[in-house]
């Protein structure tokens, strides 16, 4: 596939991420591939199989909070197939990405609503852990070093 930040890559179909519901914001694009690269790792863009031009920066959750305490919303958990009789597992059960962005005042992590994929089916949803006490907005560098 063709896709504007990385030129043409290569993928294999069974490696697709399905969002049954799309992203907030991007409700129409539903299908995705992680991208890795040796060089930018941790990092994971999730690029838009559907749009060449839709491409988030993301990273494993456990990256940014080596503790981070998921909670998934049960309807979340049927949509991408998982029982809700429990939480899921990082690792597991799951696999969690939070989505970066890129500001003035420095990189932030959502740790508020983290993708969540169903390891076994690859669906895909990003969950709203309203009650979490996680920011959307979280620094991934302090703003004091950042100071040169």
């Amino acid at each position: 596939m063709q896709t504007k930040s990385f030129g043409k890559i290569e993928y294999a179909p069974e490696s697709e991420l399905e969002f049954p519901r799309g992203l907030p914001g991007f409700d129409e694009r539903r299908r995705f591939v992680a991208v890795r690269f040796v060089e930018s790792d941790p990092l994971i863009y999730l690029q838009s199989i559907e749009d060449p031009g839709l491409c988030f920066i993301t990273m494993p959750v456990l990256a940014v909070d080596p503790v981070y305490r998921l909670k998934v919303a049960g309807e979340d958990l049927n949509e991408i197939g998982l029982p809700v009789a429990r939480q899921p597992r990082i690792g597991e059960d799951v696999f969690c990405l939070t989505v970066l962005s890129i500001r003035e005042t420095g990189p932030t992590a959502n740790l508020l609503a983290p993708i969540v994929i169903n390891l076994k089916t690859r669906r895909a949803v990003q969950a709203i852990a309203r009650d979490g006490g996680y920011s959307h907005q979280h620094e991934l560098l302090p703003a004091e070093s950042l100071v040169c």
